[in-house]
């Protein structure tokens, strides 16, 4: 991964991206009648952090040299939203919330390698585990307003299981949601 530093800071600046946009398309979602204590509060302060990373990303790409590139695809991303219970009503929005919460927890992860080394980049990613970290603990905590805790247990469990075989069929490369290095 960290072979091509460029490819992967291009690849994480459009993953900030993302997740600021998925939080304020979420800012929207919440279940029948107003929405829940302090849902937009929480979504928009995930919203800011993420376009604060993006800057901070983007600048460590520009500093090197690299720039942020227009096109861009996510499969893992994608795969797992195909996951979601789409027209489910609360289970739809219970899913879509499950799903932001693995990416964020599969980002932690992957910054918590990459911070475990001796690379320039180790600060950078060090410093923004911490961060992800509370993004996923906020998505679970609403994905429980819409169902129970119970409920959301269950379902985070199936979908860890669906994800781990998502994870697995990424191929390698200098990506935060790449799969396993070959050999």
């Amino acid at each position: 991964m960290l072979g091509d530093p460029l490819a992967l800071l291009n690849d994480h600046a459009h993953l900030e991206r993302e997740a600021a946009n998925n939080a304020l398309h979420l800012v929207r979602r919440w279940p029948d009648g107003p929405p829940p204590h302090r849902w937009v509060e929480r979504l928009t302060s995930i919203a800011r952090d993420e376009v604060d990373h993006l800057g901070l990303v983007h600048r460590c790409l520009g500093e090197r040299g690299g720039h942020l590139s227009r096109g861009f695809r996510n499969p893992y991303a994608g795969a797992l939203r195909r996951l979601v219970r789409a027209g489910a009503g609360p289970d739809e929005l219970v899913d879509r919330l499950l799903v932001s919460a693995l990416i964020e927890v599969r980002s932690c992860e992957r910054f918590d390698l990459l911070a475990s080394t001796d690379h320039e980049l180790a600060p950078l990613y060090e410093g923004l585990r911490a961060s992800e970290q509370g993004h996923f603990r906020v998505f679970v905590q609403l994905a429980e307003t819409v169902r129970g805790s119970e409920e959301v247990a269950a379902r985070w469990e199936a979908l860890l299981d669906l994800e781990g075989e998502v994870a697995a069929a990424q191929p390698p490369g200098p990506r935060i949601h790449s799969g396993p290095p070959p050999g």
